[in-house]
């Protein structure tokens, strides 16, 4: 760990859902709290359904976003900062020449892995279940393209950590 808390750059770990980005995530924040921290992301997007502004996301204007990145809002407090965000946060940042950032993406073994977990939480429904796959379908090509990142694959919590 003393390279990775020598070197301030985001650590953005991107996946599908139901992958178990969370859970790598809460590992890593409990076994090294002085080392790293998790953020609430900025979006400058519309709320979903049932996301609160400051617990899902900060919901904040173009120009507002643009203000932070510009006057340093963005900064750690020493931490090496990680964010868990959707495929299309992550071009955004990669489309940022100002923004150095380290990509790890998290995978399933498999896609029928990833639709048992999702299927296996029985939070959703049928509809919802079938959205997220066609995205997570999606999301992985887009994750396989990406050959200077480094991808994890979660075959089970202790191997992927």
């Amino acid at each position: 760990m003393d390279s990775t808390a020598q070197d301030p750059r985001y650590i953005v770990i991107p996946g599908p859902s139901g992958v178990g980005k969370g859970t790598l995530i809460q590992k890593l924040l409990d076994a090294h709290p002085d080392t790293f921290g998790l953020t609430v992301p900025h979006t400058t997007r519309k709320p979903r359904p049932g996301e609160v502004n400051g617990v899902n996301y900060f919901l904040v204007s173009p120009s507002e976003f643009s203000s932070l990145l510009d006057h340093g809002g963005f900064a750690s407090k020493g931490l090496v900062v990680m964010l868990d965000i959707e495929i299309q946060g992550v071009k955004q940042l990669k489309a940022n020449p100002d923004i150095d950032a380290r990509y790890v993406y998290i995978k399933s073994p498999g896609f029928e892995a990833l639709e048992e977990r999702l299927r296996g939480r029985g939070t959703e429904s049928e509809e919802d279940i079938q959205k997220r796959l066609a995205r997570a379908k999606v999301e992985l090509e887009y994750a396989d393209a990406q050959s200077n990142d480094k991808t994890i694959i979660k075959y089970n919590v202790v191997k992927a950590y």
